[in-house]
C-alpha cells in the first residue's frame, strides 16, 4: 500500500532538511538562505489546525521578512481550511502546481542501462558534480553542502556516466521511514533525451530498494512532461497535487 499523506510528508521533511526551522503548533516554517522552496515554506501538518489562522500566517510571514526571505506557504491536502482562508484573505497567490508521485516498491530490481556509481552525498565528487549539472554557484552549492550535511536518514548520491566516462546525470536517494525519496535529479543539457536519467534513477531505486525501502515518492512539477514520462515509466503514480503560495506582488 502507498503510504499515506502525512507519511509521505513527514519523509520528504526528513530527507530535505531546513537549516533554520520554527513551530507554531502544527504549522512549521523552514528556512535554508532561500535554496529549494520545500526547504523555505511553511507547511501545515494537520488538516484540523485552524486556530488564528490569520494572526499565525502574519507572524511565519514575518518571519521570513526578518530573515530577508520572500515569504512562501506549501499547499498539501494537509493544510487546514483555516490555513486556506487564511492565505485567500491575505491575497497570497498560486504558484508552481505539483505533484507527488509514489508507488510500492516492487520484487524486481530495476534495469541499469548505463554506467552508474554511488557516492557518499557529502562527497565533492558528488555534490560539486551535481552542482555543476544544475548550474549552481558557490553560494547555492555552500547551502546544498549545509543541507547534505543536516540530512539525518541514511542517504546515497548517483551519478550516471557516458560511454567517455563522464558524470551526466545525478540523484540524491533517501531513506526515511521505510520511504525511499529522490531529490536533485538533474541530466546535463547535452546528454538529455539518452537514457541517462532513466539510469541514475533506476540505481537511486535500486539503492533504497536494497536500504528496506517498502515504498517511494518523488515531487515534480506539474508541467514537467518529460519527468512526468520517465517517472511514469519506473513504476511511479500520482498521489495527490501541491502547489505553493507568496504574496501578490
Amino acid at each position: 500500500m502507498v503510504p499515506s499523506a502525512v507519511d509521505l510528508e513527514s519523509a520528504t521533511l526528513n530527507a530535505w532538511p531546513a537549516l533554520q526551522v520554527a513551530h507554531d503548533r502544527l504549522w512549521v516554517w523552514r528556512a535554508a538562505k532561500g535554496y529549494s522552496k520545500r526547504a523555505n515554506s511553511i507547511h501545515c501538518l494537520d488538516p484540523a489546525d485552524s486556530a488564528d489562522a490569520d494572526a499565525r500566517l502574519a507572524r511565519l510571514a514575518a518571519l521570513y521578512q526578518y530573515n530577508e526571505l520572500e515569504p512562501v506557504f506549501r499547499v498539501t491536502p494537509l493544510t487546514s481550511a483555516g490555513a486556506l482562508a487564511a492565505l485567500d484573505r491575505a491575497g497570497w497567490e498560486v504558484f508552481e502546481p505539483s505533484k507527488v508521485l509514489a508507488m510500492e516498491t516492487p520484487e524486481a530490481q530495476w534495469d541499469v542501462q548505463h554506467h552508474t556509481r554511488r557516492f557518499d552525498p557529502r562527497d565533492p565528487d558528488w555534490f560539486e558534480t551535481q552542482g555543476r549539472m544544475s548550474g549552481y554557484n558557490a553560494h547555492t552549492l555552500g547551502i546544498l553542502k549545509s543541507i547534505l550535511d543536516a540530512v539525518a536518514c541514511e542517504n546515497c548520491g548517483v551519478l550516471a556516466y557516458s560511454e567517455e566516462g563522464e558524470p551526466v546525470a545525478a540523484a540524491l536517494a533517501t531513506v526515511s521511514n521505510g520511504i525511499g525519496v529522490y531529490l536533485n535529479v538533474v541530466a546535463d543539457p547535452a546528454y538529455r533525451g539518452q537514457g541517462y536519467g532513466r539510469a541514475v534513477m533506476a540505481a537511486a531505486l535500486n539503492w533504497t530498494k536494497s536500504a528496506g525501502a517498502r515504498s517511494s515518492v518523488i515531487q515534480v512539477l506539474g508541467n514537467n512532461a518529460p519527468a512526468l514520462s520517465l517517472y511514469g515509466s519506473l513504476g511511479f503514480a500520482p498521489a495527490y497535487d501541491y502547489h505553493y503560495r507568496k504574496p501578490a506582488a
